[in-house]
């Protein structure tokens, strides 16, 4: 058993020795059995919300009502919840109520996936009552029970079946595929938040090409922002290889990119995306033109600086569907290489330059500075205060002319 789980055996072993039942479950379970990264750990327990918060010293509210408490063990937060099933869901999200049950198995069969409905015990026993084993084998993407049912309880399980067609490269079973391409207007129900969350996780997974065909084949991108007229250019994007791209900004600026959109930022701005995210992509637009044309200079990897810069080259190479590690590692190094990495390492500060130049000041001292910092950093004068006041006392040409 990997060691998050051995972490959180404690746990377990005190809600056991209190007279309840308790199980790891869901998504962490299943990344288990597939071999991959663990991520949260979730506990499913016979004991109710009050025994828990009794049981354990520190705990935090985040859902009684619910069920789920957080357990805090060894400075590590866990969300314990009850078993439980769940009453008529409203408005395609949520369900009205949940009753508190005593059987693991009516707990797991109101989950969405099979392959997400697998518990484990305390000794690694794996618990299936719904052929999730199979499915993991099959690779195969499937809901507990009918699926119709299921997408009409929750619409946003369809966009999470793409999701994790994308991330874990399974394939939708035939009859979750009808159920997806009969509701998808379903989606039109759900918040942008959650569509956004669920989007990026699909765009960020290593079959992303699969998922997104997936999304004109059942028309669930019609109930996403900005995308019910992109068909065409999202089966552009199918060519490009996305999975080479790392941070979210660069899954943007492509999608913005191959979406040949008029107004990115008010097309960010519908999928509710935070603002410092919508800036960096559309800086990162303006720069590709640029890119395109041309190689990295030294002044334009000074400006952009190191993080931006590898998001670009690695942007680049996605649309020229290239893959060069070793462009990477050489713009990397080229920046490490620069004489300065900001204007706060520059020898000379505006002061000096008003000190030297006599005119008053005004927006030609920053022009100058930039001036400045072009020749140090395409090194044609040393970063040196001698220096750079002796090439200025010399510089007889017009601002912007080379001195």
């Amino acid at each position: 058993m990997k060691a998050e789980f051995v972490e959180a055996i404690p746990i377990i072993e005190q809600l056991n020795e209190h007279g309840h039942e308790a199980y790891f479950v869901g998504g962490s379970v299943r990344d288990l059995l597939l071999n991959r990264k663990i991520g949260d750990i979730d506990i499913a327990t016979s004991a109710k919300p009050d025994e828990i918060q009794k049981i354990f010293p520190k705990t935090i509210d985040v859902g009684v009502q619910h069920g789920t408490v957080i357990v805090l063990h060894n400075g590590k937060p866990y969300e314990v919840t009850t078993f439980r099933t769940e009453g008529e869901y409203e408005e395609y999200r949520r369900p009205k109520y949940v009753r508190f049950v005593s059987s693991l198995q009516e707990d797991l069969k109101r989950r969405d996936f099979t392959i997400n409905a697998l518990a484990m015990d305390k000794n690694g026993r794996i618990l299936d009552y719904v052929n999730g084993m199979e499915d993991l084998e099959n690779r195969m993407i499937r809901t507990v029970g009918d699926p119709y049912e299921r997408f009409s309880e929750d619409a946003l399980r369809m966009l999470r079946a793409l999701r994790f067609v994308s991330q874990l490269s399974f394939r939708l079973e035939e009859k979750t595929l009808q159920a997806i391409t009969v509701w998808h207007k379903l989606l039109q129900n759900i918040s942008i938040e959650r569509i956004t969350a669920e989007f990026e996780k699909l765009l960020a997974g290593a079959s992303a090409n699969d998922a997104i065909q997936l999304l004109t084949l059942t028309n669930v991108y019609q109930h996403m922002p900005g995308l019910k007229q992109k068909k065409e250019q999202l089966h552009k994007l199918l060519s490009y290889p996305m999975h080479n791209l790392c941070e979210r900004e660069e899954y943007w600026t492509v999608l913005l990119f191959v979406l040949e959109t008029d107004d990115g930022e008010s097309f960010m701005r519908n999928w509710k995306l935070p603002r410092r995210v919508i800036k960096k992509v559309c800086r990162h637009l303006e720069l590709l033109n640029c890119l395109f044309e041309k190689d990295w200079t030294a002044f334009l990897l000074y400006k952009t600086g190191l993080e931006d810069a590898l998001q670009l080259e690695r942007i680049r190479q996605v649309l020229q569907k290239e893959k060069n590690e070793e462009a990477i590692q050489k713009l990397q190094k080229s920046y490490e290489q620069l004489p300065i990495h900001s204007r706060k390492e520059l020898a000379v500060t505006g002061n000096d330059i008003l000190n030297i130049v006599p005119k008053k000041p005004g927006k030609w001292v920053e022009e100058y500075l930039t001036l400045v910092e072009q020749q140090v950093v395409n090194g044609l004068i040393e970063n040196n205060s001698g220096k750079i006041k002796e090439w200025l006392k010399n510089c007889n040409q017009k601002l912007g002319e080379s001195c």
